[in-house]
Order: C-alpha cells, then sequence, then structure tokens
C-alpha cells in the first residue's frame, strides 16, 4: 500500500488526494491553512543570528554540503512551512503538497524565479542576454513560448529518439569495453559525457566524439567549464555578488572563465548551424527554432547555452542515481528486463514508440526521482502578496519547494526509504500529483523535462537489455550538496554483460 495509514487518513484525505480541490476550497482543504493569516514575522525556523542568520547553525550540521539533510530536519522540526536566513539570503521553505497546490493555482502568468544574481552579473558583464532560466516578466515568456511549442510536445520531442539511440549506441559500446571487471572508473564522467554528446547532436547536429577512445579536448573543456561554473555560483548566491566581483575573488574569476568558455563553445556551433540553411529533417527541432523564431542571435546564444547546461548535469546526475537504484533492487531490475523483452523484438533498437507500452520503466525513472532527486529544492519567488497555509507572505518572498523533503516524507510515501517503483502503478492510488514535482511545477517547469525523461527511459532500456547492473557493496552511500545530489564516493555497481 502507498498511501498514508488509515488512522492518518482523515486528518491529511485532503492533502494527499491526486483529485484536486478548488482553490476557493483551500482554507478547508489543507489541514496546514488557518482561519485568520499570520504575518511572516510568526513563521517559525531556525535561529537567526545577525549578518549570517541561520548559516552558522547549518555549517554546525555540515554547511552548504548537506543542506538537503538539515531541510529534512527543519521540516520535522517547524513542520511544513518555515522561514530561514542564510548571510544575506531570506527564503520560505515549503514542504506540504497543499501549499505547493495553493501555490500553483495561484500563479500568475510570469512566475518568478529566484534571481540567479552570478549568472546576470556575468552577462551584464560581458553584454550577453538573458536565457529562459534569468529571464522574467513578458520577455521570459516570448522566448518560452519560441521553445515550447517544440520541446514540450511529446509527439515532437519523441522524433529525437533516433539521434538519442545514435549516442546510445556508442555507450553501450564504451561500457562493454572500459569496465575492468564490470567496474567503470568515474562512471559520473562518463555519463557525463554521454549526456553532453546527445545534447549537442540534439541542438547542433554535431558529434564531439566523446565516447571515442580519443577524447576531443574542446568538449572536455567545455564540460570541466560547466562544472566549474556549477559548483562557484552557489557561493555567490549567499554572498553578495557585488563583493565577489568588486574584490575580484578566485570564486568570480573562476565563474567568470568558465562561462566565458561556455558561451564561446556554443556560439560557434550554433552559427554553423544558422548557416546551414538546407532543407531540415523532422528530429531538427531546434533548426526550426533558430530559423523561424524572431529571437535575435543574442538571444539564441543565452537560450541555447542555458538549454545545454541544463542537459548536461541534470541528465548525468539523474542517470547515475537510477543506475544506483536498480543495482541496489534487483527484483526490480529483473521485471524491468521482463517488460524491456516483452516489448522491444530482439533484432530492433529500443525506441520511442516502444516506450508507451513499458509502464514499470517509468514507474522506476518516477521512484528513483523520488528517493535520488539530482536537484533537492527548486524555487520562486513571489510576485504578489499570497496567503499560504498559516501566513501571509509578502511579494519578493523567494519561496523554496523542497522536493527532496516531500519525497522523503513518511505522510505521503508509506516505507519512504524503500525503491518501490509498484506504488506508482496502483490503479488506486493515492499518490498527490504535488508530493512528486522533480522538474518544478506550472508555467516555469524545467523546459527540458520532455527531452531528458526520453533520454533517460532509452538509456535504460539499451542498458538493462546488454548488461546486468550488479551492487558491488551494500554499504550506505553518502550523499553531499554540490549544485546538484552526488555521490560522496564511487558509485559502487558493476555491469555484467548479459
Amino acid at each position: 500500500r502507498t498511501h498514508t495509514p488509515k488512522h492518518k487518513e482523515s486528518k491529511h484525505a485532503t492533502c494527499n488526494r491526486s483529485n484536486i480541490c478548488p482553490d476557493a476550497a483551500e482554507a478547508a482543504s489543507c489541514p496546514h491553512a488557518a482561519s485568520r493569516a499570520h504575518s511572516l514575522d510568526a513563521m517559525p525556523g531556525p535561529t537567526n543570528f545577525p549578518v549570517f542568520g541561520s548559516l552558522v547553525e547549518l555549517l554546525r550540521k555540515g554547511g552548504l554540503r548537506r543542506q538537503h539533510e538539515a531541510l529534512i530536519d527543519y521540516h520535522k522540526k517547524f513542520g511544513k512551512i518555515f522561514r530561514m536566513k542564510l548571510g544575506s539570503f531570506e527564503s520560505v521553505h515549503i514542504g506540504a503538497p497543499c501549499l505547493l497546490e495553493a501555490l500553483y493555482r495561484k500563479e500568475g502568468n510570469y512566475p518568478q524565479r529566484l534571481e540567479i544574481k552570478p549568472w546576470k552579473a556575468y552577462r551584464d558583464l560581458r553584454d550577453e542576454a538573458y536565457g529562459l532560466l534569468i529571464l522574467e516578466g513578458k520577455e521570459w515568456q516570448r522566448v518560452r513560448s519560441v521553445f515550447q511549442q517544440k520541446l514540450m510536445k511529446p509527439t515532437e520531442v519523441v522524433k529525437l529518439d533516433g539521434k538519442i539511440n545514435e549516442v546510445l549506441m556508442d555507450l553501450v559500446g564504451r561500457i562493454g569495453k572500459i569496465n575492468v571487471n564490470g567496474r567503470i572508473e568515474d562512471l559520473y564522467f562518463e555519463l557525463n559525457k554521454w549526456s553532453f554528446e546527445t545534447i549537442c547532436l540534439v541542438l547542433y547536429d554535431k558529434r564531439f566524439g566523446l565516447l571515442q577512445e580519443e577524447v576531443n579536448e574542446e568538449a572536455m573543456n567545455f564540460i570541466t567549464a560547466v562544472k566549474t561554473m556549477m559548483s562557484t555560483f552557489g557561493m555567490m548566491m549567499v554572498t553578495p555578488v557585488q563583493l565577489h566581483k568588486s574584490l575580484n575573488t578566485k570564486t568570480w574569476q573562476n565563474h567568470t572563465v568558465a562561462w566565458d568558455r561556455i558561451f564561446s563553445t556554443a556560439k560557434v556551433y550554433i552559427d554553423r548551424k544558422l548557416k546551414r540553411n538546407a532543407v531540415r529533417a523532422p528530429d531538427d527541432l531546434i533548426g526550426d527554432i533558430l530559423h523561424h523564431s524572431s529571437l535575435s542571435k543574442k538571444e539564441l546564444y543565452a537560450a541555447i547555452t542555458e538549454l545545454q547546461i541544463g542537459g548536461v548535469e541534470t541528465t548525468a546526475n539523474s542517470m547515475l542515481w537510477f543506475i544506483f537504484n536498480l543495482s541496489r533492487n534487483p527484483g526490480a531490475q529483473r521485471k524491468l528486463l521482463q517488460e524491456i523483452r516483452a516489448v522491444v523484438p530482439l533484432d530492433q533498437d529500443p525506441c520511442g514508440e516502444h516506450l508507451k507500452s513499458m509502464p514499470y520503466l517509468k514507474a522506476c525513472l518516477k521512484e528513483s526521482m523520488r528517493l535520488s532527486p539530482s536537484v533537492p529544492f527548486t524555487s520562486r519567488t513571489l510576485d504578489k502578496d499570497t496567503v499560504l497555509g498559516d501566513y501571509a507572505i509578502p511579494k519578493g518572498t523567494v519561496l523554496m519547494i523542497n522536493t527532496h523533503a516531500l519525497g522523503s516524507n513518511e505522510e505521503y510515501f508509506e516505507d519512504s526509504k524503500q525503491f518501490r517503483p509498484e506504488r506508482w502503478l496502483r490503479e488506486n492510488s493515492t499518490i498527490n500529483a504535488f508530493t512528486h514535482v522533480p522538474f518544478g511545477i506550472g508555467k516555469r517547469m524545467c523546459i527540458g523535462r520532455r527531452l531528458a525523461e526520453l533520454q533517460l527511459q532509452l538509456a535504460m532500456c539499451w542498458l538493462i537489455r546488454d548488461f546486468e547492473i550488479v551492487a558491488t557493496d551494500n554499504e550506505p552511500l553518502d550523499v553531499i550538496h554540490s549544485g546538484l545530489l552526488v555521490p560522496k564516493r564511487e558509485l559502487p555497481v558493476a555491469f555484467i554483460r548479459r
């Protein structure tokens, strides 16, 4: 059973139902809503010291690298909603599906994300345009709609399965070649190369040959630059960017150099693609966008560069956890292999069409993303005064949506530490849609979601068909936060050819 135990059912029924209650009944429907809203000052949260806020307390709990664990503890201590201040950065944290639903219902036309100040500072320094992750308002909507028509339509995205498979054939071949007794040295890096190769083929029609013996140095530099950029911007989110910029700190220098490399590489390939004016293939989504949109060249550079960044690290990370979770759950892996063999004929490669008949594969991916989310929290900036639960929250407040805390909460997922794909398949499942939002919610949901899901599902079909993924030890795997959630040691898995 995956729903809440009976004795809890009545109290949390409307919070746990997957049928969505109308906004008017929200106060009645959500047990965390009060009849009269309190001010933000009344909201509980960890100790807020002058200047440092809760940073000192968080450092005692293991620092920013352990913040995902600290947030789960804080939710247990302070409830479904609490406030926290880290240095100059203040936020309200949400960890209940009904609060998330209320937020979604009240969303305006142009929902705002958390302002990524280090990225903006770089764009302003180099006079580059803003992409989808940092644009706001009507400008965001204008750029988003150009990409959305292609990237959010399953019928359009599925046309990319040929390109995705071309790279997967190389990945499976490479795993077969480079493993030593089934083990792969730095599997995460291999997966980064795979996702980089795939997104480049989709965006630029260009193969970098990263999965070949001779590695392309330019592409390796790009991947390293993305890693550097991701690992340096966190510090500048909790300490003033202007300070880093004016003192020219090492963090700011590394961040800027990384972005320079990312932009210069992307520009070269976008320009080449713009020059090729030939008849486009049906799977040339980006070609259509480049040639049919009203976006300026600068806007295309910014938007596509961000798509590429979003597409490399997060997809590789999700795949890493997917592999790990299946290695620790051989029963689920056997069941998945049966489904793959039943759907994909022996003489064919898995393709987008096959995925339509693979509910267990989709459930396995969902469960992996619940148990081991790449991104433990996403953000919103309120564009108007909003009542959530007990509190009236003023416009401009940053809300953190704690997906990791939601997914690991026993109230919403019985035996939450267990990998149980079946919980997603029950016809009478009472899992509320708002307890599982790995790609964010509403109008600002991740625009690469469909592409990422297609890549991950196809990749797992290829891998499981050819290899058994076995756990080489059953010791706990320590997880740290470094922009994304990553394992602290090499993944203890081996690939044994079937």
